[in-house]
């Protein structure tokens, strides 16, 4: 592997680890949203932007690396 090469795998790993650790943050925060840890806009409109909010951490946590991972993998070699 080239050190161009490795620059680049670095970068994307970093890039799923962040977009897992980004998608975690807004599950926690968006329980903390249903549980009425924070006010916003007042009960019950809280509760659907923390439902909102976790969906979101959820695809973020779950889906969005898959897409990625997908996208930048190497193609099989003829």
């Amino acid at each position: 592997m080239s050190n161009e090469q490795d620059r680049l795998a670095r970068k994307r790993f970093f890039a799923l680890s962040a977009m897992r650790i980004v998608g975690a943050l807004f599950i926690m925060a968006g329980f903390v949203l249903i549980r009425g840890g924070w006010a916003i806009a007042g009960q019950p409109t809280d509760r659907w932007i923390g439902v909102i909010v976790v969906l979101t951490g959820v695809f973020d946590f779950a889906i969005m690396p898959r897409i990625l991972a997908r996208r930048w993998r190497t193609p099989p070699a003829p």
